[in-house]
C-alpha cells in the first residue's frame, strides 16, 4: 500500500520533530529511512502506526489520512519498535493469542502461520518468553506485527542488539515476509549496509525534513570507485602518486596512495602504476549508501 506525506509537521512543545516533511513510498516497496538521532524517524513511525497525530500537513496510508483513521490504521500497519517487551511468564504462543484477541482477529491458523514465517520453532513458541534470547524476542515481536496481515510493515531498528549471525537470519526473515505478504516495508537502521542490503528505495532525514530520496541504485555512486595502492617500497610513493594523479584525485597517507577515479579508468590506472613501481597490495571499493548519506548531510550543513 502506498504511503504519502505532504508538508507534515509535528511539534512537541518547543521542539519541531517534523518540519514540513514530504515523501512518497510506493506500494510494495521496501523503503529505508536514514537519519541521525533526532532526525524525525521515530516520530514519522509513530504517526504511521497511529500512536500520534500530525500537527499539520497530511500523512496517508493508501487514500486514508492517519489523522482520520483512528484504530483502523493498526489493522493496516504492523509495527516492530526498536525496544519490544513481553510478559516473561507467558509463552510465545500465549503472547500472540493475546495480541489476536486484543485486535479481534479470527482464530484461523494465523498464529501458527506467523510463528512459522518468523522462524520460531513450535517448541520455542511453547516456552516462557523469560527464557528467550534477544533474537527470539525480535522474531516474536515481528510475529505479533504481522498477525493482522498488514498492508504496511514498519520496522524500527529491527536487528538492534543481534550478533552477525542473528542479523543475517533476520534479514532472511524480512525477505520472506515481504515476499509472502506483499506488504510495503518501511524500516530504519543505523547500519547503512543493512539498508542497502534490504531496501530498493531510501530517504535521508535531518531536522524533520527530507534531504534526499530515491532508488538506492540512484543514490549510490556506481560511476566512481576508490582505489588504494601500496607500493613494495615506501620510496616509490612519489612516483606512484604522480602516476595516479593523471586519473583522478589522489593522495598519499601511511605508505598508501588513494585514488578516486571513474570505474572505466581502473584498468588504465593499473597499467600505468604497474609500469612505474612494484605493487604490494591493491584494493578497489565502490561507494555505498554511507557515502550518499554523509554527502546529503554535508550538503545540508553548507546550504544557507
Amino acid at each position: 500500500m502506498r504511503i504519502t506525506a505532504n508538508d507534515v509537521r509535528k511539534e512537541y512543545g518547543s521542539v519541531t520533530a517534523l518540519d514540513g516533511l514530504s515523501i512518497e513510498i510506493p506500494d510494495g516497496s521496501t523503503f529505508g529511512v536514514l537519519g541521525t538521532n533526532g532526525a524525525g524517524k521515530t516520530t514519522l513511525f509513530k504517526l504511521l502506526v497511529g500512536l500520534d497525530r500530525p500537527d499539520g500537513g497530511r500523512l496517508a496510508v493508501g487514500e486514508q489520512s492517519v489523522a482520520d483513521a483512528g484504530t483502523e490504521i493498526r489493522r493496516r500497519v504492523g509495527y516492530l519498535p526498536e525496544r519490544v517487551g513481553f510478559p516473561g511468564a507467558l509463552t510465545g504462543r500465549e503472547v500472540l493469542s493475546f495480541h489476536a484477541r486484543m485486535r479481534s482477529l479470527r482464530r484461523d491458523g494465523r498464529i501458527d502461520d506467523a510463528i512459522e514465517t518468523v522462524g520460531l520453532s513450535p517448541s520455542a513458541a511453547d516456552r516462557a518468553v523469560s527464557g528467550y534470547s534477544n533474537g527470539m524476542r525480535r522474531r516474536l515481536g515481528l510475529a505479533a506485527a504481522i498477525l493482522p496481515e498488514p498492508q504496511v510493515l514498519v520496522l524500527d531498528e529491527p536487528t538492534a542488539g543481534l550478533d552477525p549471525r542473528g542479523v543475517a537470519e533476520f534479514h532472511g526473515i524480512i525477505d520472506r515476509v515481504r515476499t509472502e505478504t506483499g506488504a510495503t516495508v518501511v524500516l530504519s537502521s543505523h547500519v547503512l549496509s543493512e539498508i542497502e542490503r534490504l531496501c530498493d528505495r531510501v530517504a535521508v532525514l535531518d531536522g524533520g525534513q527530507v534531504l534526499a530520496s530515491g532508488m538506492v541504485s540512484e543514490l549510490v555512486d556506481a560511476d566512481d570507485v576508490t582505489v588504494r595502492i601500496r607500493p613494495e617500497s615506501a620510496g616509490d610513493i612519489g612516483g606512484l602518486l604522480a602516476a595516479a594523479e593523471t586519473f583522478g584525485t589522489a593522495s598519499a597517507t601511511n605508505g598508501t596512495v588513494t585514488v578516486r577515479c571513474p570505474t572505466g579508468d581502473v584498468p588504465s590506472l593499473f597499467a600505468a602504476v604497474d609500469s612505474t613501481v612494484d605493487i604490494a597490495d591493491v584494493t578497489v571499493e565502490r561507494d555505498g549508501l554511507e557515502a550518499a548519506f554523509h554527502s546529503a548531510l554535508e550538503t545540508a550543513e553548507v546550504s544557507p
